[in-house]
């Protein structure tokens, strides 16, 4: 079987919907590896967007799945309970960056826990409105394909979408957008839109994914946070992208002085399995009645198992401290390369959260044509990159925080060369 004859099947089995971006199909993947069906050998610069920090098939991760599946792997977490859910739940308790207790519940995907975390925020303050940002991405779900502040893709031909959902601006000093003007945005919404007191939450990623890894600066969560306390209005921080060592930290709210009172997460959770989670204040979490939270394969017992072992990894091998040392490494060749690629207009990072975004030098304009040759040339090498932003004219890199140093040497280089031809 070869790429061509799969691709042939795919485009008659499955529906044009479903976007693939490559044009190869797996066979096999180790660590920051995958190989094709027909023998070829690509490094992973996008883990599974954003999902295998701790690399694909990593030992931990296998031994803890094997484990469990000589067990049992399924009862329903709210029919059979099992001790290993009970167990994560405590693990993140104790390590996720909430005022006073905290109190978890895991669900499957990430636009799962970003659902559940708008009922659980309804029902804490009995408000229906949401605040969200230009540029955001919370998942593919109608609820969160509303809060989700880009078109296409995500929402073309899909609305109506759930009402009481309103954006504001995030900001952004290359387009314009600063700190006073992006929390003047979210007031204003208090004059025009909807009244303060019905707000039940506003929702934030610390770093926007697909929004061009825009990182929040700290005095925007810190306004942000005071908004939330002067109006009885909780803050949710949707770290499913930038959870679990990404960004140098755990979580990254760790960066900030601030805290949320709700935090959603899911891709390298699990290593791969599909596992999300929502994690908050203990009363806030309480405020659904019994019942009211859950789901059929929430928190699958051979995805829970796995991440035991994911958390464990993170540990061990010290991968928040890798992550900073990647990230250093790649900035700084992203630097030295805009001596000479005059598309570069911006980048960014928050440990090895990194992206950079392409301009025309001509008319200062996004550039998604620049960015799609700098994703070409690198692929013809064998390296595998994403891109993202409101233009998709942004790429960026989600290796595996385990990937070998000769590995990530060989890929910068790549990048390099893809950026300075």
């Amino acid at each position: 079987m070869n790429n061509k004859e799969l691709n042939d099947r795919r485009l008659q089995a499955t529906p044009h919907g479903i976007g693939v971006m490559c044009n190869f199909y797996a066979d096999k993947a180790e660590n920051a590896t995958v190989w094709d069906v027909e023998g070829n050998e690509y490094i992973d610069f996008a883990a599974g967007i954003a999902v295998l920090n701790t690399g694909h098939r990593h030992p931990k991760v296998i031994a803890a799945i094997e484990k469990q599946l000589h067990t049992f792997t399924h009862t329903a977490y709210q029919i059979v309970p099992y001790e290993g859910y009970v167990a994560l739940a405590e693990r993140i308790n104790a390590r996720v960056p909430i005022d006073g207790p905290a109190k978890t519940a895991f669900f499957s995907t990430g636009a799962e826990a970003v659902e559940n975390a708008v009922k659980i925020a309804r029902a804490w303050t009995r408000r229906p409105g949401l605040i969200t940002f230009g540029g955001a991405f919370h998942g593919r779900t109608f609820m969160t394909m509303a809060l989700t502040g880009k078109v296409a893709p995500y929402k073309l031909g899909f609305g109506p979408f759930p009402g009481s959902v309103y954006h504001a601006q995030f900001p952004n000093e290359l387009h314009g957008v600063s700190t006073a003007e992006a929390l003047h945005s979210v007031e204003r919404l208090f004059k025009t839109d909807i009244a303060p007191d019905q707000v039940a939450a506003i929702i934030i990623e610390p770093v926007q994914g697909e929004g061009g890894f825009n990182v929040a600066p700290e005095d925007f969560m810190l306004g942000l946070r005071a908004i939330c306390d002067n109006h009885g209005i909780l803050l949710i921080a949707d770290e499913v992208q930038t959870g679990f060592a990404r960004t140098g930290k755990l979580f990254s709210m760790e960066h900030h002085r601030v805290k949320a009172d709700l935090i959603t997460m899911a891709k390298s959770l699990a290593g791969g399995m599909p596992l999300s989670a929502v994690s908050g204040r203990a009363e806030v979490m309480d405020a659904p009645a019994p019942g009211g939270l859950g789901g059929t394969y929430a928190g699958n017992p051979l995805a829970i198992a796995a991440a035991h072992a994911v958390l464990d990894v993170i540990d061990e091998e010290d991968l928040c401290a890798r992550a900073a040392h990647l990230g250093h490494h790649l900035v700084e060749v992203l630097n030295n390369a805009k001596e000479s690629c005059p598309y570069i207009a911006d980048i960014r990072a928050q440990g090895s959260m990194v992206a950079v975004e392409f301009n025309d030098p001509q008319t200062g304009q996004p550039s998604p044509e620049f960015t799609r040759q700098v994703q070409e040339r690198a692929l013809k090498e064998g390296l595998l990159l994403l891109s993202c932003g409101v233009y998709g004219n942004v790429i960026r890199f989600l290796y595996p925080l385990t990937l070998p140093e000769a590995q990530f040497r060989k890929a910068l280089d790549i990048i390099s060369a893809a950026l300075t031809r």
